[in-house]
């Protein structure tokens, strides 16, 4: 048997290189206000980041119709077993406490289309040694607990969201609801982001493995996660301390995966699919903006790809994602919602002019019935006449 070459330490020398210079993550948290974002990060990351952070930036942006919303830039470095990240956490405060919350989302689609245009210009410079990168890998998007369905907020800003960056529903405040209801109100949300088209990230099933397969398919079968944050507390048994709400009649833990699917998304987040929120942002959402910045006819090259056999080993959705860009998309869509209305209401207003006419054919019948039947006692009067004089 020939000797090893050595080509198997490649992946134990690119884990030093990692372990060296650390990692970059920047986590977007967004939703109304009063579904405990904030109290969500704290017990996610096991500490209160806006008293350890750095850094903090605030970046206020005017809205069309709300006086004002922020944008909180949060920048923390975690370290566990002497490997360092840079945490960035994005909030947005204000969101969707207006009356009017037309166009609300504008800022936080700016936002990401921003950082994204950012980075492709410090790309472009002769030197490149230190780039800024706020590109969003994940987006969370705190839904309100109600048991009905989604809010026509929700559906407009999570479609938008959908195609700048991996968007993760997160169904906030989970113990308000019982697990009858919760399992009703996660298969609604199921149904409306699949009948609107809302792309959501979805962990990679790993066929060879059967561990992660499994693993991912709990995931997916999760979604959207129901959460439940607390940075308290109580003692379960003597000695024995968990983090949770407690409750006249008992405590829920927020790692119970019987009671809400913290753990989960922990999971999915930082211990099983970091990389591949950071891979799909760099590869699908930033590529898709840069082309389109650029100009680049992504669709001709895939087509020739496949003109000369070759075959992608990507998945659909991804080919079909990266042809739109999602500012002509809003504006397509906006194009068909109004074309749509516009034909909603030309059948309407056929159907009125067709009952019009049906109802004046109606009344003129009705009106010639009467005249017939007039004539016709004429008639018998003119002969009854007739008859007498003879």
């Amino acid at each position: 048997m020939p000797e090893a070459v050595g080509i198997t330490n490649l992946p134990n020398q690119r884990y030093k290189i990692i372990l060296r210079e650390g990692s970059t993550f920047t986590l977007m948290v967004a939703g109304e206000s009063g579904l405990g974002k904030t109290t969500f990060i704290n017990t996610l990351f096991q500490t209160t980041l806006k008293q350890h952070a750095d850094v903090n930036e605030r970046h206020t942006r005017l809205a069309s119709t709300s006086p004002t919303m922020d944008i909180d830039i949060v920048r923390s470095i975690l370290e566990e077993k002497n490997f360092k990240i840079n945490l960035n956490i994005v909030d947005t405060p204000g969101f969707g406490n207006s009356v009017n919350n037309h166009d609300s989302w504008v800022p936080i689609v700016d936002f990401i289309d921003e950082q994204h245009e950012s980075y492709m210009k410090q790309e472009q410079q002769p030197y490149r040694n230190t780039k800024k990168d706020l590109r969003v890998h994940a987006c969370l998007y705190f839904i309100r607990p109600t048991g009905h369905s989604l809010k026509p907020l929700d559906i407009e800003v999570m479609r938008r969201l959908s195609m700048r960056v991996n968007l993760i529903p997160v169904i906030a405040k989970a113990d308000t609801l019982s697990p009858k209801e919760l399992d009703a109100f996660k298969s609604r949300i199921r149904d409306v982001i699949e009948a609107q088209e809302i792309n959501i990230f979805t962990p990679t099933l790993e066929l060879d493995d059967a561990a992660s397969a499994e693993h991912a398919k709990q995931l997916i079968e999760s979604m959207p996660f129901a959460v439940v944050g607390s940075e308290e507390e109580h003692e379960v048994s003597p000695g024995q301390y968990v983090k949770g709400r407690k409750y006249p009649w008992g405590i829920v833990e927020v790692e119970n995966e019987k009671h809400c699917d913290f753990k989960k998304l922990r999971s999915l987040l930082l211990r099983t699919n970091m990389l591949d929120l950071i891979l799909s942002t760099q590869e699908l959402h930033y590529e898709t903006f840069r082309a389109w910045k650029l100009g680049g006819d992504e669709e001709g090259n895939e087509g020739a790809n496949e003109e000369n056999g070759e075959i992608s080993k990507k998945p659909s959705y991804r080919k079909t994602r990266r042809l739109h860009n999602p500012k002509f998309k809003e504006e397509e869509d906006a194009l068909k919602k109004f074309f749509t209305e516009q034909v909603k209401a030309e059948e309407q207003r056929f159907r009125q002019w067709e009952t019009n006419i049906v109802n004046e054919r109606n009344r003129l019948n009705q009106d010639l019935e009467e005249m017939q039947s007039k004539l016709k006692t004429l008639e018998e009067q003119v002969k009854k006449l007739q008859v007498s004089k003879r």
